[in-house]
């Protein structure tokens, strides 16, 4: 659909401003973009990615021009529909990184882009952290975090991003910047603005002079309370410039842009001790909550039996979940502090504090990293539990409110007799005890008009029981969106409504910042725009489009993340299911080639992230599998066929690049090869200045080594066809000649399996989509393998971990498979004399390896070999991809933005992947090399 006059002229004039490519048009990717962890959809006419403060005035002055609503998006992790928007959707592009830590740590100054996780990693040689502690924090961005309010389960209402605030920087909807933590700006403010904050002011005496008013709004925020705007800002502070500024808090971008903010940091402890405990009954386990909040408790996560019962069959879950009664209620409990010994004292106090209660079985705190980590897995794993098992084409919903403490059982209980008349029998209750909250999660089918009006009615008796029966809070934490705003009036009255309402006119009069968002007066837009979501293809119709998948994808800024993969599929398949058909939807479909597969990485790294654990690499590997034809199938064969000819024609042409390369210059290949690419329309892969050399011949002599240590030397295909140094690379042995001077100086013998030049794992064959080649080479490995090691007697090593990650999925369990990290701890260390050089490296956890958890087993091997390492872990994939930094660099470059800034100080970095190490020594600046060429350097043998 062409867009509208308004926005095509709206279009025209953020062009002269902003980089075209950061306006999207493009219908497919506007579907795929546009939406959020919600289970609302809007499809926005425009997006624009904004790097600047200036980008964000000039959108701001031209959607005010011509009456054109505006949404704000950070990361989409929103649960209440309040980042989507069929109109303008201003996202955060690069450029909105910038964190600065005040000398003493007390205080951390943020960009709206930052993810939250990222401040603490910065805060936490500090001993602190943000407050809030959203369980998204490692998706959400600080502008969304502020935006909401967001909370979590520790911080409670006294640490939240209301409570933390120490000033904020915005762009109002005239355009207007002012920094609140900045004197000369609030001077300049107070002159150009003295009527916005004479409105402030009068609204605070208005709150003021009401008695029952001012009662109301403080009681209401002693619990959690996300609904509407943050009145409490009109009581708890004098000057307008700080009532305006915490009136942001929680605005949800219908107020301003969020440019910048300062958060007063918290004590993050470093001993911590942990407890289920198992309470008979909800009433116990909500009497019990007063009892510990007069204890050193950091957290008490409240779950019902139906809680435990949806992660009881899970992996890693305790065998005493299964067979509880169904009354049974659990209190996640935590107790935290700096001292060791307090440790010990306050579990102590804890556990007798709790004497009267009869519980399922004894009170038992741990203080084992690993054990507490897995009581709060229960935790964490409660939501995607739901939504892994729901119906493909249903959603699932969470919803959050809050209630006075005292009468949270009572609550809990009618809920739960809300979920059987309902019919929502694989609703869960858990939340956060202290502060009265509760999250429900339930699946919800929105393709009939029936399912729409069982939802409505459902919504509609627990806003009553919600707000009448017990007076609470509609939303606790993850803020009104569109899912509350029919609501706010009946939670909050229509005296605190009418505040709201002079609010949103003060700082927006012309309504263009997000509306229908917090305020909105049609009484039934929680049930519009509902989200459909068609079945798409096995693998991904679990997905609920959280984002959480988003910070770690390496096309995240390039193309397409998971989430927008699968948003895109969905799209596609609901049209086919509609009955589109013809040119439109052939050039519509065609739309999602670059994007959707060509440039993803399929490296899997978002199955980690994922809640309900969807690798979107598989489905894309899927989907190229399905787009090979006869003839395309049959090259896979042949190649396979004749894979030792054809991996040494490979080292042969790189030889022979490399001779030319030695002739002409590097300048002289670039040009010639971007030349070569451009003019066959980016077919021909590109050459690259870190293009390595071939292996030469392998061969497993052991001269000089005696005795029965014997390890199966297995080089993947990448080593042996391009293990070899690049034109200006200093260090000259090839990968296989460095493994075996290691191998041999650690007193092993080396067995190659027979045939080596024709083995692969298939790595190569199944990441295009060749899955039947890629499993044949697999089996034929294996054999090779097997007999190589006398059955998996013999220990196998493979110098590079994406192929030895497959190697495990697919080859014989009787194997003994390592990759290079896990050989030298396990088996070298002991017979090796480290000497640490004097130096400063870099470190590059492949994707592999961290799906593996082996990252930082490979910061304690490269500690053992230099003085310094240096790890930039927001850094995930390098977005190489096998051979796909050759035919799409520009994901291997979009992927590495900012690495060379982060190793300037290093002399070189290591990693466990030959193509990994290309792509990073390309874009960081210095050399990357295998780790195991880092141990044979700073290694000699001491077994002898």
């Amino acid at each position: 659909m062409p867009l509208a006059p308004a926005y095509r002229e709206f279009y025209r004039a953020i062009a002269r401003t902003i980089p075209k490519k950061n306006i999207i048009l493009d219908p497919l990717r506007r579907v795929a973009i546009g939406v959020d962890a919600s289970f609302y959809r809007l499809v926005p006419q425009i997006i624009v990615d904004v790097e600047q403060e200036k980008e964000v005035q000039a959108v701001l002055r031209e959607a005010r021009r011509l009456r054109l609503p505006v949404t704000f998006r950070a990361a989409g992790t929103s649960l209440s529909g309040q980042s989507i928007t069929d109109s303008i959707l201003v996202r955060l592009g690069r450029g909105w990184d910038r964190c600065q830590i005040s000398g003493d740590a007390a205080t951390i100054r943020l960009q709206p882009g930052i993810i939250g996780g990222y401040a603490n990693r910065q805060l936490a040689v500090f001993d602190r952290k943000i407050g809030p502690d959203p369980a998204s924090i490692d998706s959400a961005k600080i502008g969304g975090i502020l935006a909401n309010n967001a909370s979590g389960m520790c911080c409670g209402v006294e640490q939240n991003s209301y409570q933390t605030l120490a000033s904020i920087r915005l762009i109002l909807a005239d355009g207007t910047i002012v920094d609140t933590g900045d004197a000369k700006s609030v001077a300049d403010f107070r002159a150009s603005h003295a009527g916005l904050l004479t409105g402030l002011t009068h609204l605070r005496d208005t709150v003021l002079t009401d008695p029952a008013l001012t009662d109301k709004i403080r009681r209401k925020f002693k619990i959690k309370n996300t609904t509407g705007y943050s009145l409490n800002a009109l009581v708890d502070y004098h000057d307008p410039i700080d009532i305006m500024a915490h009136l942001m808090i929680g605005s949800e971008g219908t107020l301003a842009f969020i440019a910048d903010a300062t958060f007063t940091t918290v004590i993050e402890h470093r001993y911590k001790a942990t407890a289920l405990i198992l309470f008979t009954s909800m009433e116990d386990a909500c009497r019990a909550i007063p009892i510990l909040r007069s204890q050193p408790v950091a957290a008490a996560e409240l779950m019902d039996r139906a809680s435990l019962a949806s992660v009881q069959d899970q992996p890693g879950m305790p065998p005493y979940l299964k067979g509880l009664d169904q009354s049974v209620t659990a209190l996640l409990v935590e107790t935290r502090t700096n001292d060791a010994d307090q440790l010990t004292a306050q579990v102590e106090a804890i556990t007798a504090s709790l004497a009267a209660f009869q519980t399922v079985m004894p009170i038992s705190f741990t203080s084992v990293p690993a054990e507490f980590q897995a009581l709060w897995k229960i935790r964490k794993g409660l939501f995607p539990a739901v939504g892994a098992v729901r119906q493909t084409g249903t959603t699932v919903i969470i919803e959050d409110v809050a209630f006075p403490t005292e009468r949270l059982a009572s609550a809990a209980l009618e809920l739960q007799d809300l979920f059987a008349t309902y019919r929502y029998h694989e609703a869960i209750i858990f939340g956060h005890a202290f502060e009265g909250n509760l999250h429900f999660v339930f699946t919800q089918d929105f393709s009939s008009p029936a399912e729409v009006a069982r939802y409505r009615d459902f919504m509609a008796e627990v806003v009553e029981m919600v707000v009448t029966t017990y007076d609470g809070s509609l939303k606790a934490e993850h803020g009104t969106g569109r899912n509350m705003a029919p609501f706010v009036e009946k939670e909050w009255g229509p005296t605190a409504y009418a505040l709201m309402k002079r609010i949103k006119a003060l700082f927006d009069p012309a309504n263009l910042l997000n509306p229908g968002v917090i305020l909105n007066e049609d009484a039934e837009a929680h049930i519009h725009h509902l989200k459909p979501l068609p079945a798409t293809h096995e693998i991904a119709d679990t997905c609920i489009e959280c984002g959480f998948c988003e910070p770690v994808c390496p096309s995240r800024d390039l193309s397409f993340t998971p989430r927008q993969r699968i948003a895109g599929r969905r799209e596609i398949s609901r049209r086919l299911a509609a009955g589109a058909g013809g040119l439109a939807f052939r050039r519509f479909t065609a739309r999602y080639q670059y994007p959707g597969i060509d440039t993803c990485a399929a490296d899997g790294l978002c199955a980690t992230r994922c809640p309900v654990g969807i690798d979107t690499g598989k489905m894309v590997k899927a989907l190229r599998q399905e787009a090979h034809g006869p003839l395309a199938t049959k090259i896979a064969a042949t190649v396979g066929n004749h894979f030792a000819p054809v991996s040494r024609t490979i080292a042969h042409v790189l030889d022979g690049v490399d001779l030319v390369h030695r002739s002409v210059g590097t300048t002289f290949m670039e040009q010639a090869s971007s030349l070569a690419r451009k003019a066959t329309f980016n077919r021909l892969p590109l050459w690259n200045r870190e293009m390595p050399t071939g292996s030469g011949k392998i061969t497993p002599e052991s001269a000089g080594v005696t005795g029965d240590l014997r390890v199966v030397y297995f080089p993947s295909c990448a080593s042996r066809a391009m293990g070899g140094p690049a034109r200006h690379e200093t260090e000259r042995h090839p990968l296989p000649t460095v493994t075996a001077s290691l191998l041999h100086k650690a007193g092993y013998r080396i067995i190659h399996p027979h045939g080596l030049d024709g083995l692969c794992c298939g790595q190569a064959f199944e990441s295009k989509g060749f899955t039947v080649e890629a499993d044949r080479r697999s089996a034929e490995l294996s054999a090779a393998l097997l007999a190589a090691s006398d059955n998996g007697a013999v220990p196998i090593l493979c110098d590079t971990s994406p192929c030895l990650q497959r190697m495990r999925a697919t080859l014989d369990r009787r194997l003994r498979l390592f990759e290079p990290i896990e050989f030298v701890l396990e088996f070298l260390r002991d017979r090796l004399s480290f000497k640490q050089k004097e130096a400063t490296i870099a470190i590059h956890p492949t994707c592999s390896t961290r799906k593996m958890g082996l990252e930082k087993k490979l910061l304690e091997l490269a500690q053992a070999c230099a003085t310094r390492v240096i790890w930039p872990e927001d850094i995930h994939c390098c977005g190489f991809a096998g051979d796909r930094g050759f035919t799409f660099p520009e994901l291997n470059k979009s992927a590495l933005n900012g690495l060379a800034e982060q190793v300037s100080s290093c002399e070189a970095g290591y990693s466990t992947s030959k193509t990994c190490e290309v792509g990073l020594s390309l874009h960081a600046g210095i050399p990357y090399r295998s780790i195991l060429a880092l141990v044979d350097e700073v290694s000699q043998p001491k077994w002898k």
